[in-house]
């Protein structure tokens, strides 16, 4: 007597072998259409920079022509040296710099000592000060500028780079907010072990913590050094004399300046926009690991 086999006959079964394939196919075109997306968005982002760079290595004449050519015949590299000539640069990258250490350096190392307070000690009305510490980002900047002014020029500070460094030296409420929702990912068990072995609590923060915060460090970094590269306002308030101008205020003076000279002004922009898009092209990827492991999305 042959025994009969309970189960389907899986080859005669319409739609088995079809469902996967046709899974794949949809995550295949679902992927190409990303990244045509993608690739459409990033023209509107990409173009600019290279017609940027394109006249920047132009001559005058080259510059009028219409249609306009994107590749340069002859290439001019003196449009670079030349702006140096027309303007002190140098200087405004010495200032820029001068302005940027102390700004990185309370932007990582003093944010992470307050954001890890935050994340792990306990304190009576630690949340609700964390609370003040986020209601104070939701304050626009012209409405604290001119009390801020205020506070400074009765500290003699006007004219001077400390109303542009001593503030950063305190931390900054938006990287507080976000070192601390990384420190809250880190499992807490690699603390208690520390401190059963008699780790203090600056031995944990230095040899664990940080360690393990490289993503969100790299990322607060990247924020911290394109807002000190690219600060306007800060030392158009407080500067005076045209010595200690940073970049971007001397970027302005400059266009303001050789508006005509496209040649020049492309130049100096191409190199303002640089060290930004170098720094971001090597950290990239620390810069998207740190967004994505605090949980903050756009």
């Amino acid at each position: 007597m042959e025994k009969t086999s309970s189960l389907p006959d899986v080859a005669s079964t319409p739609g088995v072998y079809s469902k996967p394939l046709s899974k794949r196919v949809f995550n295949t075109l679902k992927a190409i259409l990303s990244h045509l997306i993608l690739a459409v968005g990033s023209v509107f982002f990409v173009v600019p920079l290279i017609f940027m760079l394109s006249t920047s290595l132009k001559a005058t004449r080259q510059i009028a022509m219409f249609p306009p050519e994107l590749i340069p015949n002859p290439v001019i590299w003196l449009n670079y040296p030349d702006v140096f000539i027309y303007a002190p640069f140098q200087r405004y990258l010495l200032n820029t710099i001068f302005i940027i250490v102390p700004t990185v350096f309370g932007a990582t190392v003093v944010s992470a000592l307050a954001a890890y307070a935050f994340a792990r000690m306990r304190a009576p009305g630690k949340n609700f000060i964390f609370m003040v510490l986020l209601a104070t980002m939701m304050l626009p900047g012209v409405v604290t500028m001119i009390p801020t002014y205020i506070l400074f020029a009765k500290l003699g500070w006007i004219g001077s780079f400390k109303p542009l460094i001593v503030p950063a030296l305190f931390g900054n409420a938006f990287f507080i907010f976000l070192m601390r929702q990384f420190f809250t990912t880190i499992p807490k068990e690699l603390e208690d072990a520390a401190l059963i072995d008699g780790c203090s609590r600056w031995t944990i923060f230095w040899t664990i913590i940080l360690p393990l915060a490289k993503p969100i460090m790299a990322t607060v970094t990247i924020f911290a050094f394109m807002n000190g590269w690219n600060e306007y306002f800060g030392p158009l308030i407080y500067l005076a004399e045209k010595s200690q101008y940073t970049l971007a205020l001397g970027l302005q003076v400059f266009v303001g300046q050789h508006s005509t000279e496209w040649g020049l002004m492309m130049a100096a922009s191409t190199m303002m926009v640089a060290p930004v898009i170098i720094l971001f092209f090597f950290t990239q990827k620390q810069f998207v690991q740190g967004i994505t492991l605090t949980g903050l999305k756009g």
